[in-house]
Formats: structure tokens, C-alpha cells, sequence
């Protein structure tokens, strides 16, 4: 699989899948270990630090942007979050926890991307959603 920084335009720490493992037309697969010096566990509970609920989504939204991009179906693209629907946390992720991420196209247009996925660690759910995204060609954003 291509590096992730090469299909995402996010950087540390705003970076949230390591790598991924399938991207095909239906489904793609990735991965994200959250260490325990992540800038977020600082002030997200330090007490007993957890992944917040927004990161989960949002990494599991990268993901899927970084396997529509691995396609190469939509050209040099950035896609925006547009909207969140049946969102739902299960289980708390924490430090040291590596994430399987696993999300489904639901229709990939030239216009939008709607996307399924579920967040795990290890076999239990610990996220999952509907979201869609907008998509904008890097040339016309200037």
C-alpha cells in the first residue's frame, strides 16, 4: 500500500490512520495506534486519558479518504466532512490501543462520498457511523 502521507493532505498531530491494508471499491481497511503521548490525552480525562468520540469518527472518515484516494478514482481531490449520521461509541479506545478501522463506499461520485464504518479494538466495536464528504479538485480551490 502507498504511504498514507502521500493520499492525505493531514499532518501530525491532526493524522489519524498509520497505514493501510486493503482499498478496493467496496471496502478499505486501515489502522491507527493511539500512543500515550497524543496531545489530546493531556486534557481529554488525564485521570484515566481516553480517545475522544470526535477523533474516532474522524479517523475513521481519513480512512476512508485515504482508500478512495489509493484508487485513484477521483483524481487529486481533497474531500471535506459534510455530515454525520448514526454515530455511535461502544467501547472506550485508550493509550497504547491500535484501532481497526473498516469502511464500505456507499456511493462514490465526482460531487460526494458516502461511507459506512466501523472502528474496533481488537473484536470489540468501539465506534461506528455514516458519514459524506464533499469533493473539491485541488485545482479549483484556488
Amino acid at each position: 500500500m502507498q504511504d498514507i502521507k502521500s493520499l492525505l493532505p493531514h499532518r501530525e498531530p491532526f493524522l489519524y490512520v498509520d497505514r493501510l491494508e486493503k482499498a478496493d471499491e467496496t471496502e478499505i481497511v486501515g489502522y491507527k495506534r493511539f500512543g500515550p503521548d497524543e496531545y489530546f490525552f493531556k486534557g481529554h480525562f488525564p485521570e484515566y486519558p481516553v480517545v475522544p468520540g470526535v477523533i474516532l469518527l474522524e479517523a475513521m472518515a481519513q480512512c476512508g479518504g485515504a482508500g478512495v484516494a489509493a484508487s485513484g478514482r477521483l483524481g487529486d481531490s481533497l474531500f471535506f466532512f459534510a455530515s454525520a449520521d448514526k454515530v455511535k461509541f461502544r467501547t472506550q479506545v485508550r493509550p497504547g490501543d491500535e484501532v481497526k478501522i473498516v469502511v464500505a463506499n456507499l456511493k462514490v461520485s465526482k460531487i460526494a462520498i458516502k461511507q459506512s464504518g466501523k472502528a474496533y479494538v481488537g473484536d470489540k466495536v468501539a465506534a461506528e457511523a455514516e458519514w459524506l464528504c464533499m469533493v473539491s479538485p485541488k485545482d479549483q480551490l484556488k
